[in-house]
């Protein structure tokens, strides 16, 4: 469920009429429901209801500062996964004993930064970066909790880019080294190895791989436990999935209260703490992107749609193939006929598409789309490619909204640029 319905024949954001909002701050632009955030994060919460759980939002999904206070003042933690996430969650507000630092790439200056913040959990994911986490943590008299994340083998049958628990993939260590990394741990100065981490991928639609990934993380719990660990807490990553698709053609996501029955079902029972890290489930549908047609243009075979926002705006479909719902901002009559066509954007790239034979009512040149599902890998994703402007991201709640991140032009863009020396000084040298 989202908070982006027709009203009075125009689609509006809570009680924010979208078509005023274009005018008044112009095309294109992300925006999200307060409401349909904080929805998705309290279902998800209930979920677990019983256990001893945090949610931590993964703010790669969507890192917004006003998204993340949001989700902040309703108790939901962050999962980090680059000192500048970091410095993000806590200036909005998180609190640091609910902040998980997660990644396969951490620098020893990151480390730091986490240890000095008093993070609740580093995630460590290889035998070299848990040597450099205890170096740092030694120079700095400090005990840091770690969960080392391993990697389960498990398949979870999503888009070959964001699938992360299978042996083949970079993500942390072969689930049967288990022993041996925590034997290692456990004789480290400065490391707690009381936790143990899986992800295994996003956009999931199926509770089976989670079912064998879990399954494995706990007989890997028990092992250790029977070694001598003290497995105190249980990070089982995020994933679960969102439909993109119209209702009539999407796969269905399980509900988070399936997903919760089984995190009971498969780890309930290891009294551990349980953190959870979902991301597009939150973010996902509480946002979207707003852009105006510039052309129509018909073609040999096809018609096209030439829309203000672009694949820098929106990479999704160019880089995963995605499907994001396309429709008018103006509600179409009862019985209006559509007509098939491909919704492209300005950037000089075959690619720069946001769907292909999509039937839409008419639309003229100044008309204004929405393309559903864009909270999340949406505006963080963005680029500057082409010279185009980061686009502006707003969030309504109820009657109100605020611009929470501006429009970037290229002139202030340039100014991160710099000319040489030998460019400025008449050729010279």
């Amino acid at each position: 469920m989202d908070h982006f319905q027709y009203r009075d024949g125009r689609l509006a954001a809570e009680e924010v009429d979208l078509t005023a909002l274009a005018d008044q701050i112009g095309t294109p632009f992300y925006c999200y429901s307060t409401a349909t955030l904080e929805r998705h994060f309290q279902v998800f919460d209930a979920a677990l209801q019983g256990l001893d759980h945090t949610v931590c939002y993964a703010v790669k999904a969507n890192s917004n500062l006003a998204v993340i206070a949001t989700l902040a003042r309703q108790g939901a933690g962050a999962d980090v996964v680059s000192g500048g996430e970091l410095t993000q969650v806590l200036k909005a507000g998180v609190a640091p004993e609910k902040v998980v630092f997660s990644g396969v790439g951490k620098t020893a200056a990151e480390m730091a930064q986490a240890i000095d913040a008093g993070i609740a959990q580093m995630n460590v994911e290889s035998e070299p970066e848990l040597a450099l986490l205890a170096m740092v943590a030694r120079d700095k008299g400090a005990r840091v909790p770690v969960a080392i994340r391993i990697n389960p083998d498990v398949d979870a049958k999503t888009h070959e880019k964001i699938t992360t628990g299978r042996a083949e993939n970079k993500f942390g260590i072969d689930w049967d080294r288990a022993p041996d990394i925590y034997a290692r741990a456990r004789d480290l100065d400065g490391i707690d190895a009381s936790g143990i981490a899986v992800h295994i991928g996003s956009q999931l639609t199926d509770l089976t791989p989670y079912r064998d990934a879990y399954g494995r993380l706990a007989q890997v719990t028990r092992d250790l436990r029977a070694q001598g660990h003290d497995i105190r807490r249980l990070d089982l990553g995020g994933g679960l999935g969102i439909p993109y698709a119209d209702p009539a053609e999407a796969v269905s996501a399980p509900p988070p209260e399936d997903y919760g029955a089984l995190v009971r079902d498969m780890v309930g029972g290891l009294d551990c703490h349980v953190t959870v890290e979902p991301g597009r489930l939150i973010a996902g549908n509480a946002g979207i992107l707003v852009t105006r047609v510039l052309y129509v243009k018909d073609g040999a075979t096809r018609r096209f749609v030439i829309v203000d926002a672009a694949m820098n705006d929106l990479l999704r479909p160019t880089l995963y193939d995605a499907y994001h719902a396309v429709v008018s901002v103006r509600e179409p009559a009862a019985g209006e006929s559509t007509q098939p066509v491909d919704v492209v954007g300005p950037v000089c790239e075959t690619g720069d598409t946001f769907g292909e034979e999509r039937h839409l009512p008419a639309v003229m040149p100044g008309d204004l789309l929405a393309i559903r599902s864009a909270g999340a890998y949406g505006a963080v994703m963005a680029s500057t490619y082409n010279g185009r402007p980061l686009v502006p991201e707003v969030l309504v709640s109820g009657g109100r909204h605020a611009v929470v991140r501006r429009r970037v032009e290229a002139e202030e863009m340039m100014g991160f640029d710099a000319m040489a020396p030998w460019l400025t000084d008449g050729g010279a040298g």
